[in-house]
């Protein structure tokens, strides 16, 4: 039977054993934050896609 020892007195390799032990996946969820675009902010892509769309390119300019 094995004595034991307070968490605080392990050695770090056993500490490191026992946090992974404790420690869950993720799972589904990415970890990443996700928030929603600023609607205020310039996009680029938008800009460039207005362009692309326009049926008369060179009668605008």
């Amino acid at each position: 039977m094995e004595r034991f020892i307070p968490f605080e007195k392990l050695q770090k390799k056993k500490q490191r054993e026992q946090y992974a032990k404790r420690r869950k996946g993720w799972g589904e969820i990415s970890p990443v934050t996700r928030r929603p675009p600023n609607p205020k902010a310039y996009n680029r892509k938008k800009a460039r896609k207005w362009r692309e769309e326009s049926p008369y390119p060179c009668l605008l300019f």
